[in-house]
């Protein structure tokens, strides 16, 4: 009951100060900046006691977001500072990566002492893979080019991630000694000399997933071929990271609502409030794109194997949670 009546004190504030921030915005009524600040921060606190009284992760992560903002346009200043705090968040996240990955497919491959039969899983997952995600490519292209997200956008002033070095250097030195003709064939096979890793920790640490997993299927499949007596304790440790690396998302978790209040005060607070306009408009993008998706390709797939829809929302309801709250941001 109380959570009902928290529920609807936030809702009823929330409208209020959206109104409010309306009517300023189009330049209907004149507040004044000391006025729009207290209505800010008098809505943060119906947020936090409402995160207080739900005790709920996604709720947090929702109301941090919102208060991120709220200090990106009050305290500028303070809110870039917080920057480090959104990059603590993402180096955690990347730490999951490479050993979940590992341990997932290991044991998975390494489990089944049948390699037939994981081959035709791994053809038939592949080919779904393959399917699946030229769809994805078909509606995100469509619904980009219908919102025109992003258009206008100064990339020029946004903070940009470092990525690690390449063969881009060499890869252009070798095309400029070639033929036009033959470079469609050296860039192929130069996607699948980047696929093996030199060295898996270095792998790892680089964060290059396509080769983490081409070391783990390789090792899963070497493992399966050994004798049990030999097999079972790495299995059995694969089995058991991928346990531990499941229960170490669950508590990163906990920091996600600060590192995403962190990355949106710092984002508001260094390019201004008027680029959450343009990432509404990519959000919006994306979830229309998503949406059409889950219609056209996911729900007949689901329905043409015979997959309890329900039963399957409330299993990825964790991992759609971790993935919104890992995206970049």
């Amino acid at each position: 009951m109380y959570k009902s009546k928290m529920g609807l004190v936030t809702l009823v504030s929330v409208t209020i100060a959206a109104i409010i921030a309306i009517c300023y915005e189009f330049s209907w009524v004149d507040f004044s900046p000391s006025f729009l600040m207290a209505v800010r921060w008098f809505v943060a606190t119906v947020l936090i006691l409402n995160a207080f009284v739900r005790k709920n992760l996604t709720t947090w992560i929702l109301t941090c977001m919102i208060l991120g903002i709220f200090v990106g346009l009050d305290f500028p200043n303070i809110a870039i500072s917080l920057q480090p705090l959104s990059k603590g968040f993402i180096k955690l996240v990347k730490t999951i990566v490479g050993p979940i990955l590992f341990a997932t497919l290991v044991y998975g491959i390494a489990g089944h002492s049948d390699l037939k039969q994981v081959g035709r899983m791994a053809w038939k997952s592949m080919l779904y893979f393959f399917c699946a995600t030229t769809c994805a490519i078909f509606i995100g292209l469509g619904a980009i080019n219908l919102t025109q997200a992003g258009v206008g956008v100064d990339v020029a002033h946004m903070p940009h991630e470092e990525l690690p070095t390449t063969h881009a250097n060499n890869d252009a030195d070798v095309l400029a000694s070639l033929p036009d003709h033959v470079h469609p064939v050296y860039k192929f096979t130069a996607f699948f000399r980047d696929l093996f890793p030199e060295n898996i920790v270095k792998a790892v640490y680089d964060n290059q997933v396509l080769q983490i997993v081409v070391f783990s299927v390789i090792f899963g499949i070497g493992l399966a071929m050994v004798d049990e007596k030999k097999r079972k304790p790495l299995v059995d440790f694969t089995e058991s990271l991928s346990e531990t690396m499941f229960k170490f998302t669950n508590l990163i978790m906990y920091f996600a609502p600060i590192g995403v209040g962190a990355a949106m005060a710092f984002t508001v607070g260094h390019l201004g409030v008027d680029i959450l306009k343009n990432l509404f408009m990519l959000l919006a993008t994306l979830y229309l794109a998503l949406i059409g998706f889950l219609l056209l390709v996911l729900l007949p797939v689901a329905l043409y194997l015979k997959i309890p829809v329900l039963k399957f929302i409330n299993a990825i309801k964790e991992p759609v949670s971790i993935a919104f709250a890992t995206t970049s941001f």
